[in-house]
């Protein structure tokens, strides 16, 4: 928006000069026409449904493995050696449907002792391991 400056006869036109204006809101009404179809185009989304169903239950009884601060392993309250427990890994990989196994470590353990029996039951094929927690929230 420009003013004019001082005429001849010394007065000063103080009329606004718009044409810059128009043109600024020309070009952005062509913008808003050219850019409102992307902006009310959607996407349609097929989302599931929510249903009040219980999730399936697992009919196997969980295996319960818990690491000692000294490396001891025991499966279900008893001590076990690490190739029993291997041979039973893959007796209970072999079960329809498999186990849970619910993993607890004592946290002072070291971490090689609890990689170890994660990974035997990882080999062993189980899919389905969980980590169980003291009421501090400590593992």
């Amino acid at each position: 928006m420009a003013f004019s400056s001082e005429k001849e006869s010394g007065d000063y036109n103080t009329t606004i000069n718009v044409v810059p204006l128009v043109d600024i809101m020309l070009v952005l009404l062509i913008i808003f026409i050219i850019t409102l179809p992307v902006m009310t185009h959607s996407v349609k989304i097929d989302l599931p449904r929510a249903s009040n169903d219980p999730p399936p239950a697992n009919p196997a009884k969980p295996i319960n493995i818990a690491v000692a601060y000294n490396g001891a392993v025991t499966w279900d309250g008893q001590n076990m050696a690490p190739i029993e427990m291997i041979a039973k890994i893959k007796e209970s990989a072999a079960q329809d449907p498999q186990p849970e196994v619910l993993l607890q470590i004592d946290r002072r353990a070291r971490y090689d002792f609890a990689a170890n029996v994660l990974f035997a039951v990882q080999r062993g094929g189980l899919k389905k391991i969980g980590f169980v927690a003291d009421a501090s929230g400590n593992l």
